[in-house]
């Protein structure tokens, strides 16, 4: 019997892994099975019943006092249904939404459809078309919104109905992919509350020069022409339309025709008005301004946020039922993301939340509207636990007891919730609890998918970053059969920009099935969360600002400061993996610390920000005129010259995110510097390698570290 300790925040956990005989293959790394069994699709059908789905063909719904297990929805019995009926039939079951307590919906080869679960029949459909996409349905007016290329329609019983007839494809409506998706959008049609209207997203990007990709899989290859407003360049232009299904007229909010971006889009509940969290191209000037949703006029700012550095509005404005008039927004103005209670004269009642850590998800009101509960990093940023927090006073309840990272879904009264969860002993469980954080009985417990199996031992902790002062989180695998006498090599992997956190309290600490399958090589497999990563706080993230790269790679040279103390690193032989940011990172400390790696594997890689897209790129850069010495210090170009190591490039040849001419610039200037590199691409991916060629990346990756490594 062997002990593995995983030191966490400063506390040390263990426990025993009894014999362990089996190791993994690179085809187990596209195998599901060896991930833990979770609860899917929890919905609650009412505030007694909860619903989720089991082997993807079948909706189980579990009553709360008794625990009964009941089905009452399967794909084999449903689909004879749809057939005799004359609609899609499904092949599993992605997504669903209660409709009523008796009813679900779903969508199935882009039909909408409510179906009755006690009597087995069909209780509508609305048909959209084959090629529709971004389908929105509002139960209360039982129609779907959907586009159609760059047009937007309304469908129901009564047929098909075109809300815009843009013959040029330079203006796009209700796509979700506005401002390239920054500030958290996902969505580009707004049905108002109770449906009597519908605003969207006009994207008018005519002005913006078009980006060649090269579609290769014709016998004559064709030039795919995208949008791509790069940093600096011309934006896109957006307004936001109101539809008035009843008129069939559109009104058009006056907002500023300029470079500036509509974010946030939110209904006020008597549908009178919209609010917009509207932001300057330099993101660093934020109004909430007030529109008259059925004459487009301009009504008031409720109030104002800026910052020397950005303003990122990613949160929609959250309405009181009891007191419409008030509303919370989450705003990092104190360093943290919290919640602040207005009401829409633009008054700042309170900040509700508040502290040294972050909101990360608003889970709703109790039914008197006291409190709300949240999920948040108050215990750790490396955790996440369910509280309850009282609106008035700001008092917070725990309501999750174990160690992990918690993930909780509420009834409609928030009398109860399901609570979702792992950690690194944890391979994934499911609780019932009431709002008081009381156990009702557990609803899940997986099995360890990796029991028999030779894991490596797994550390997660605490180093300072180059700033002396702050604290960065680590992960280290050792490899499997570890010997403290021998010298081991190491792969750091990396990501280390916005958005995203790599080492978490969850099952297998965050890290994947390949990293394990690397340390049963015989590597130490290694990952900092360095400055300008996610989770942290404003200072921690924004020291990125204008000169991208730095910052992060000082943090990670002192990971390597920390492995360079360990006896059984050994420092000749340390490489660095990583994919889109990670693939700018990795190419960065290949050319900018040249001494110390000695192998590195980029993905996808932003190699010059002059190259990369104007929302995400002015964020962190500003534009190249206004910040001409940032551009160039964080530039890979001129520093191509200073490779010593091994260095593979891999890019998919139509990426829409990181273009193509990132990496085959950096190519080119290795060829110009006499330097040798290597090379590789996937004809016809975009910016992720997935399907059944992602286990050809996975050979790809562990062959050129088991080759120079």
């Amino acid at each position: 019997m062997k002990k593995i300790l995983f030191i966490l925040t400063g506390l040390i956990i263990s426990w025993s892994v009894f014999a362990q005989s089996k190791t993994f293959s690179l085809d187990n790394l596209i195998n599901y099975g060896l991930y833990p069994q979770n609860l899917n699709g929890v919905k609650w059908q009412n505030d007694q019943n909860f619903s989720y789905v089991e082997q993807w063909s079948k909706i189980v719904t579990e009553n709360v006092a008794s625990g009964e297990k009941t089905t009452v929805f399967s794909i084999v019995d449903a689909n004879k249904v749809l057939k005799a009926a004359g609609l899609p039939q499904l092949q599993y079951i992605a997504d669903y939404d209660w409709y009523a307590n008796d009813a679900i919906s779903f969508v199935s080869n882009n039909t909408y459809i409510v179906y009755n679960i006690k009597s087995n029949k069909v209780a509508f459909s609305v048909k959209t078309d084959e090629n529709a996409k971004n389908i929105k349905a509002c139960k209360y007016n039982h129609s779907v919104a959907f586009t159609i290329d760059n047009n937007l329609y309304i469908a129901n019983k009564g047929g098909k109905k075109a809300v815009t007839n843009d013959a040029d494809k330079g203006i796009v409506n209700g796509d979700a992919y506005v401002h390239r998706q920054e500030f958290g959008i996902d969505n580009g049609i707004f049905w108002s509350p109770k449906g009597n209207f519908m605003a969207f997203y006009r994207k008018d990007e005519t002005m913006v020069a078009n980006y060649p990709l090269v579609d290769i899989s014709t016998r004559i290859a064709i030039e795919k022409d995208i949008k791509y407003p790069m940093a600096g360049e011309t934006s896109e232009q957006v307004t936001l339309g109101v539809y008035n299904p009843a008129t069939g007229k559109t009104v058009f909010l006056k907002t500023k025709h300029d470079d500036h971006y509509l974010t946030r889009i939110t209904w006020d509940p008597t549908e009178k008005y919209i609010y917009i969290a509207e932001l300057n191209r330099g993101q660093n000037h934020m109004k909430m301004n007030k529109y008259n949703a059925q004459t487009g006029e301009f009504i008031a700012t409720l109030f104002e946020e800026k910052n020397p550095k950005w303003v990122e509005p990613e949160h929609d404005m959250i309405f009181l039922s009891t007191k419409p008039n008030q509303f919370l927004w989450y705003s990092e103005r104190d360093g943290y993301n919290h919640l602040y209670l207005y009401n829409t004269s633009g008054k700042l009642i309170r900040q509700v939340t508040k502290g040294a850590w972050i909101v990360t998800d608003f889970l709703g009101f109790d039914l008197k509207e006291k409190n709300i509960f949240i999920e948040a990093t108050k215990e750790s940023p490396i955790e996440r636990h369910i509280y309850k927090v009282n609106i008035k006073s700001g008092k917070m309840i725990k309501l999750t007891a174990e160690a992990g990272t918690h993930h909780a879904i509420f009834n409609k009264t928030h009398s109860y919730f399901v609570d979702k969860y792992s950690s690194t002993t944890i391979p994934a469980k499911a609780d019932l609890l009431s709002a008081g954080g009381k156990l009702i009985r557990n609803v899940l417990t997986a099995a360890n998918p990796l029991k028999d199996y030779k894991l490596g031992e797994m550390e997660i902790g605490t180093l300072k970053a180059a700033d002396s002062k702050t604290d960065l989180y680590y992960r280290l695998i050792k490899p499997i059969d570890f010997d403290p006498n021998k010298k081991y090599p190491v792969i750091v992997y990396v990501y280390g920009g916005p958005h995203a956190q790599l080492i978490n309290n969850r099952w297998m600490g965050g890290a994947g099935l390949w990293d394990n399958y690397m340390a049963q090589k015989g590597y130490i497999m290694f990952t900092v969360d360095n400055r300008g990563s996610a989770n942290r706080g404003f200072e921690f993230e924004s020291v990125i600002h204008r000169h991208l790269g730095q910052n992060e790679m000082a943090d990670q040279m002192e990971g390597i400061k920390f492995l360079s103390e360990l006896p059984y690193v050994d420092m000749d032989r340390i490489g660095v993996d990583g994919w889109s940011f990670g693939g700018f990172m990795t190419t960065s400390l290949m050319v900018n610390h040249p001494e110390t790696f000695k192998v590195g594997v980029g993905g996808g890689p932003v190699i010059d920000w002059k190259w990369y897209e104007v929302m995400y790129g002015e964020r962190y850069m500003d534009t190249p005129q206004e910040n001409p010495e940032g551009y160039k210090q964080s530039g890979l170009l001129d520093k191509a010259k200073n490779l010593k190591g091994h260095l593979l490039l891999i890019h998919g040849t139509l990426d829409p995110v990181v273009v193509w001419q990132h990496s085959q610039s950096f190519v080119n200037a290795a060829i110009k510097a006499n330097v040798l590199m290597d090379y590789f691409i996937y004809p016809g991916h975009e910016h992720g390698i997935g399907g059944k060629d992602r286990l050809n990346l996975y050979k790809k990756i562990t062959r050129y570290f088991d080759d120079h490594l």
